[in-house]
């Protein structure tokens, strides 16, 4: 089973879990790109929304990388979502697996 079948089940659950919390859940939704006046013909797809504020990326890789971060931080400024949260299932305690991200648009948001 590769990481991609496996980031699939965790991203099913945990989608399952957050609207059974009462959480408003958007799946694979896709992230348009445009450049200047130019839309592009590729599509980003990022793994979860959550209340429409916080971007959620699930990996299930030994260890994370740079490449990961930039991943989440430029889905969140493409949607122009103030959090997100990048988690790595490849590990035996998921909260110290958790990075929280915030971005400029943290300050819109209501108190």
């Amino acid at each position: 089973m590769g990481p991609g079948l496996m980031e699939s089940i965790y991203e099913d659950c945990l989608k399952y879990q957050l609207i059974k919390e009462g959480h408003k859940v958007l799946q694979q939704v896709q992230v348009p790109i445009i450049y200047d006046q130019l839309k592009l013909d590729t599509i980003l797809k990022l793994d979860l929304i959550v209340d429409d504020l916080i971007v959620i990326e699930l990996k299930a890789v030994e260890k994370l990388h740079p490449v990961h971060e930039a991943q989440l931080l430029t889905y969140m400024k493409l949607l122009k979502k103030p959090q997100g949260l990048l988690i790595n299932f490849f590990t035996n305690n998921i909260t110290k697996s958790m990075k929280p991200f915030v971005n400029e648009y943290f300050k819109d948001l209501p108190d």
